[in-house]
């Protein structure tokens, strides 16, 4: 049986940790089901200069990611159809990321607003006690924002902030390494093997090449 990990994509800034989170997972010979928010498409567009468009997702989520997906164990979901297969606890998958995580989709989520297909398939994730990793990227935040990241702690999901660690790739860390870091840690969360980023070894000034 197919059992997929369900990627949300939110309208949150960082839609390139969205893209790395997919490519490891991909990477790893996972299947993913993939939801852009209606939000994110903006998002998308204004970061990588590329639309999103349901009818020809598989070429634009290709040109995205910088790779073909023809081959890949992929599936799109129109983040309107509230009838999609992960609005229902019944449809089998591993678990699900948010990523990047807006402040709005954590606080609908948080409160089971499920105002589209994200919401809605991360809600059900939590009810049926499958893994929950939610990336918020915003900053600062406010005290909303902190109570709607504990309820989701609360709830079961692993709250994992868009954070990098530098020790991997050192101060000279370029962009791309930087967002690895991050999209590795989602990986580490949902027990998928990577090779994102080179890992502490208990040595200062390590080799990072």
């Amino acid at each position: 049986m197919r059992e997929p990990w369900v990627v949300g994509v939110s309208g949150a800034s960082g839609t390139p940790y969205a893209a790395a989170v997919v490519r490891g997972l991909l990477d790893a010979g996972e299947p993913v089901d993939l939801i852009v928010s209606r939000a994110a498409r903006l998002t998308v567009l204004d970061e990588t200069g590329r639309p999103f468009r349901d009818a020809h997702w598989a070429e634009d989520l290709a040109a995205w990611l910088g790779r073909e997906v023809a081959t890949a164990d992929l599936r799109h979901w129109p983040a309107g159809d509230l009838a999609a297969g992960p609005s229902s606890g019944s449809y089998p998958v591993r678990g699900m990321v948010v990523v990047p995580a807006s402040t709005a989709a954590c606080a609908g989520i948080a409160i089971g607003l499920s105002k589209d297909l994200l919401q809605r398939a991360a809600e059900v994730n939590l009810k049926e006690r499958r893994r929950v990793v939610v990336v918020p990227r915003e900053t600062p935040v406010t005290r909303s924002h902190l109570e709607h990241l504990i309820a989701l702690h609360d709830a079961g999901a692993v709250v994992l902030p868009a954070s990098p660690g530098f020790y991997g790739a050192g101060a000279a860390a370029s962009a791309a390494q930087l967002v690895d870091f991050v999209a590795g840690k989602v990986l580490d969360a949902l027990d998928v093997p990577h090779t994102l980023f080179k890992r502490w070894a208990g040595k200062l000034n390590a080799d990072r090449t």
